[in-house]
């Protein structure tokens, strides 16, 4: 522990399981508060009992304003403050244009990319209260989806690139406001989190690494501290001249 984070405050959608649970406990033992906020309640709650004092749950669906509202308003009233807002609640949906339906294409967007937009909307509201002393930081998980098209991902590809030019006009905004507050964008491929529990149930936990893995120049999957580390360094303020950015962590394969 170095104490990165020291002072700061983040809440972490998504942050019962996956990549918001790696950034959760890896936030907090770099010193940040953390407010874990997830539908999945049980998990929750046993995350931030295994972090401990530094750690508080609090339910939130992500395409819910009042929700959103709520969520916020119980960080800052359990912790102080609030400095870092992490967007990583997703779903993933394998479907080309022919075959999603108009339900399925709303559901993926509106969690997606919406829950993003919300967060951003009212995380902009409340940290730019807060970071006199402590620079704000947003950061939107996005997908190397976002970035580079599958001929059979239309939904995720559409919301995560949608949240990749987001986190830009979120990152321009602040900076023309003059909030000290950055908005950057983070785009993984596969990495071995419950989002891939569909490929895990088809083909078992062996064959799916060895399927997903030769997809990927450096020939496996990430680990969720690969992307966890990631996180705390853009909520850390070393990196407070990066706004509008995006990370990518996908082994190689925005290279080819």
């Amino acid at each position: 522990m170095t104490n990165r984070l020291a002072g700061k405050v983040a809440l972490i959608t998504g942050g019962a399981s996956g990549l918001g649970e790696c950034g959760a406990i890896l936030m907090a033992r770099e010193g940040a508060k953390v407010v874990i906020a997830d539908i999945q309640e049980d998990k929750g709650r046993a995350l931030a009992a295994k972090i401990g004092k530094a750690a508080h749950f609090v339910k939130l669906d992500v395409t819910s304003e009042e929700n959103w509202k709520s969520a916020i308003a119980e960080a800052v009233k359990t912790f102080g403050a609030l400095h870092v807002l992490v967007n990583s609640a997703g779903i993933g949906l394998t479907k080309t244009v022919e075959d999603i339906t108009l339900e399925e294409w709303r559901r993926v967007h509106a969690i997606d990319l919406d829950g993003v937009f919300l967060g951003c909307k009212h995380g902009v509201g409340e940290i730019k209260k807060h970071t006199k002393t402590l620079g704000g930081s947003i950061i939107n998980i996005s997908s190397i989806s976002g970035i580079i098209a599958g001929a059979n991902m239309a939904a995720y590809n559409s919301a995560k690139a949608g949240v990749r030019l987001l986190s830009k006009s979120v990152a321009l905004h602040c900076a023309k406001s003059g909030y000290n507050i950055r908005s950057n964008s983070v785009h993984p491929t596969f990495i071995d989190t419950p989002i891939l529990d569909r490929h895990r149930v088809r083909f078992g936990q062996e064959v799916m690494q060895q399927k997903l893995g030769k997809q990927v120049p450096i020939g496996r999957l990430g680990r969720p501290e690969e992307v966890g580390w990631a996180l705390v360094f853009l909520a850390s303020d070393e990196s407070s001249f990066m706004t509008g950015s995006e990370v990518v962590i996908d082994g190689g394969i925005s290279a080819m």
